[in-house]
């Protein structure tokens, strides 16, 4: 069986943390990089799930801030037109602070800050998504660059771990 663009994507990175090197991409890759993971907001703000998809390749993985694997762009479509029904109809997605890594000239990995009004909680769930960071990984594929794998992730404010002996939570 052959392998996957997100097998390669993931095995570029792989070689790429094992030898400490960054990769140098055309100037303007950057750029679409940035572009790609910003329009993320775009959509989303649309309450548009096939333009939200389309940002992504046709078997990507996706795990959203409740730890959900979605498996595919047609997966991420249906769950997204799902939450955009009600879930997500309000909602206002805005992407910051994107930095970019190439791990190969084709591969690239981004980090983005994120905000999200409108939302209510699924049920089951107490807080709805507020803010948080995203990891993405890119692929260029047929000139374009879509996203292969992400993660997203609800953000707290970082603070200093204890020093001293912790008691646990009850």
């Amino acid at each position: 069986m052959p392998a996957s663009p997100t097998t390669f994507a993931m095995l570029g990175i792989a070689l790429a943390m094992t030898t400490g090197t960054t990769a140098v991409a055309q100037p303007s890759d950057e750029a679409e990089v940035r572009a790609v993971a910003t329009q993320q907001g775009d959509t989303w703000t649309r309450h548009d799930a096939k333009a939200y998809a389309a940002l992504f390749t046709e078997d990507c993985d996706v795990v959203n801030v409740l730890g959900w694997w979605w498996k595919g762009r047609a997966d991420l479509d249906s769950k997204l037109t799902t939450g955009f029904s009600y879930v997500f109809k309000e909602s206002r997605l805005t992407i910051t602070d994107v930095k970019v890594r190439f791990v190969t000239p084709g591969i690239a990995i981004a980090h983005a800050m994120w905000t999200m009004t409108g939302a209510r909680s699924p049920t089951g769930i107490q807080t709805p998504p507020s803010a948080g960071i995203q990891t993405l990984v890119l692929t260029k594929q047929d000139g374009h660059w879509l996203i292969s794998a992400f993660q997203n992730t609800n953000g707290v404010p970082e603070r200093p771990f204890p020093t001293g002996p912790v008691s646990p939570e009850r």
